[in-house]
């Protein structure tokens, strides 16, 4: 469903957790949880909290696990030989939204230290935002806030707290995500202030304050993510040359990721995209040719699905889009993804089994584990390749 900027004018903002059906689990001993969904220990071990660049390795020397739908065989190697396991004339779809310093301290009236993560940019000059309050490197939720306070940011701009974003939280629940209304003085714009005051959002299993460079993807044009649109972190440009030199074809578009909800897995909320009409034209080619469409990350399966009619035509579309991906939606854009690894229960899972099933997800997850992998932004890398129609 697309939402329109009118609707997005409305403070109400429904609960669309009620759509996801059932919450993705998976476990390596009793591999499906009583929902019949996915269930698993992730080891801390196994969270990659620093970038391959610390470590030693170039972006695209992180390990790649790819994995076919149709028999769940599964190859271990390294992101740089992504060309050999793509064809000619299939589509890489990429999402080159770049990532913003989402991140500013905030102090309440009372002088508590707080943190402002910037989430989505509305319309009517609003935000979607997360207040949180430092841990150390990172930080954890901050709960108390209360409609119509007023956060101190730094060079005297301020965010004023409206309402909880979500129709639930305005009913007694924890409030995560707040709308809210920014001022930021001398007319500066929010790139230029967020350039000085803002940094990088980060959670829990950051080693240390990583420099805004390492959460840009090599390909982003346009400043907008809360987070990065971290599947395409390993590209670089000598490797897209390889690729366009093999004759896969690139195709962009934007989607504007807001913030993560590590503690609470949540689904998505509304994120602003923008499909090129050249971009849906090259989808549409690829399924007329038997060609294979695959989106790099899980904001573009987002935002093709979203613009995707149930004939299976994509469209060129630009909103705010509140779809919610589960197992019981085929999916009609793409027919092969490449992922991070999500920790467990994060419902992204869904999207993924909407894909793959099941059984594949089983087993490409075990592998993961047994194998090593690393999770998060900075981590490995998944590529699910379907079976051309």
């Amino acid at each position: 469903m697309i939402t329109t900027m009118t609707e997005l004018n409305h403070l109400a903002v429904e609960n669309t957790a009620k759509h996801l059906k059932t919450t993705p689990k998976f476990s390596c001993g009793d591999r499906r949880s009583a929902g019949g969904g996915l269930d698993f220990h992730l080891p801390p071990k196994l969270e990659g909290g620093e970038p391959p660049e610390v470590r030693g390795l170039a972006r695209d020397e992180v390990r790649l696990m790819v994995s076919y739908l149709a028999d769940n065989r599964v190859i271990h190697t390294h992101f740089r030989s992504l060309p050999d396991f793509l064809n000619a004339g299939d589509l890489l779809v990429i999402n080159t939204s770049g990532t913003l310093k989402a991140a500013v301290s905030a102090t309440r009236a009372d002088g508590t230290p707080l943190e402002l993560h910037l989430s989505t940019r509305l319309p009517a000059d609003l935000w979607s935002v997360e207040v949180r309050q430092p841990d150390g490197l990172t930080s954890r939720p901050f709960s108390t806030a209360v409609a119509g306070e007023s956060l101190a940011l730094p060079g005297e701009a301020a965010a004023t707290l409206l309402t909880p974003y979500r129709s639930d939280q305005r009913q007694g629940g924890p409030t995560r995500l707040w709308l809210a209304t920014l001022y930021l003085p001398d007319s500066r714009s929010l790139e230029a202030y967020l350039g000085e005051y803002g940094f990088p959002i980060r959670y829990y299993y950051a080693r240390q304050a990583w420099p805004a460079e390492y959460y840009q993807t090599v390909y982003a044009t346009e400043p907008g993510s809360a987070e990065m649109p971290s599947a395409g972190r390993a590209f670089t440009p000598e490797l897209i040359t390889r690729l366009v030199a093999k004759g896969v074809q690139i195709a962009p578009l934007i989607l504007h990721t807001g913030v993560a909800s590590l503690e609470t897995h949540e689904p998505p909320y509304e994120e602003y995209y923008r499909v090129p009409l050249d971009t849906a034209r090259q989808v549409n080619a690829a399924h007329a040719n038997n060609r294979r469409v695959i989106a790099v990350g899980t904001t573009v399966v987002r935002a093709l699905e979203t613009v995707t009619d149930a004939e299976g035509v994509t469209h060129p579309g630009e909103g705010w889009t509140r779809l919610i991906i589960t197992p019981e939606r085929r999916l009609k854009a793409v027919n092969g993804l490449l992922t991070g690894l999500h920790e467990p229960e994060a419902t992204h899972l869904a999207m993924l089994q909407a894909l793959a099933g099941l059984e594949h997800l089983e087993v490409t997850y075990a592998e993961a584990l047994e194998k090593g992998y690393l999770w998060h932004e900075f981590g490995d890398l998944h590529l699910m390749l379907g079976q051309l129609p």
